[in-house]
């Protein structure tokens, strides 16, 4: 078995299969550095199948204001690559847990030193919203060799060719962007999400998971009807700047519930 077989199926084995898969965001460093693995930790104890660490970086091109912030703060708080490998670790043995990371952190670690640290601190997988997948080429074999899944993403301007080539390179899940923007919470489920999760799910082997704006019970039970996994962020973090750890967790507790007894009609025949 290789390396990238071993990430893949640690973060395949997280998806269930009866029901969309719970992928809470957190940014690494926020509210506070402890304060980042309380909110970890209450996600684990809400039901999180995967949790996702947002490495801190000073230009987050994909995300809205509410994870800037998060990442401003964090950034202050003196939140780097080896606290965030170092946070990886306290959940790794109980969660798989992806980062999302900026290319830029893992040039300047330099990419092979990145991978290995990440494999050792038990990183299952990546999502860098920086690296095209016709740029990931090198990448990607060398994060299989470590044992590091590929998450790339695919956005609703995709096209069907690119969606295929994306699929190609998922050794974890592929990250479905369900808006042509950034990270935000919206209320309902922005228009054309089912349509390209469908569109995914017919092409791509891999698990399909919905994130970028997903902030309600209704939104997500909407998601998890099509979606393998359903991703959380702004929400969670507004949630933590609110009320803390807790509140963050209870809301995820009342989501977990919620997707428990979604109904799924994305089921059929897979690519």
């Amino acid at each position: 078995m290789t390396g990238s077989e071993r990430g893949s199926e640690k973060l395949r084995a997280a998806f269930p299969g009866d029901r969309a898969a719970l992928i809470p965001y957190l940014t690494g460093g926020y509210p506070t550095l402890e304060g980042a693995r309380e909110v970890g930790e209450a996600y684990l104890a809400a039901g999180a199948d995967v949790v996702e660490i947002g490495v801190p970086f000073s230009d987050p091109l994909a995300d809205g204001p509410t994870i800037q912030d998060t990442t401003t703060r964090a950034l202050a708080n003196g939140a780097d690559p080896d606290y965030c490998l170092e946070l990886a670790s306290s959940f790794a043995d109980r969660a798989p847990v992806v980062f999302l990371v900026y290319y830029n952190v893992v040039f300047a670690r330099g990419m092979e030193a990145f991978l290995e640290d990440a494999a050792e601190a038990g990183v299952s997988g990546l999502v860098i919203p920086d690296l095209p997948v016709v740029e990931a080429k090198e990448f990607g074999a060398l994060a299989a060799e470590k044992g590091v899944a590929l998450c790339p993403l695919v956005a609703p301007t995709t096209t069907d060719g690119r969606v295929e080539e994306i699929g190609r390179a998922a050794t974890g899940f592929v990250y479905c962007v369900s808006v042509a923007g950034v990270t935000g919470a919206r209320e309902k489920l922005p228009p054309g999400a089912v349509e390209l999760l469908r569109r995914v799910r017919s092409r791509v082997e891999a698990p399909a998971a919905l994130g970028f704006g997903i902030s309600s019970t209704d939104a997500a039970v909407e998601a998890a009807a099509e979606a393998d996994g359903v991703i959380v962020g702004s929400k969670l973090m507004q949630l933590v700047a609110e009320g803390g750890p807790e509140r963050a967790g209870r809301w995820l507790e009342e989501v977990r519930t919620a997707l428990a007894g979604a109904v799924r009609t994305g089921t059929g025949e897979r690519h």
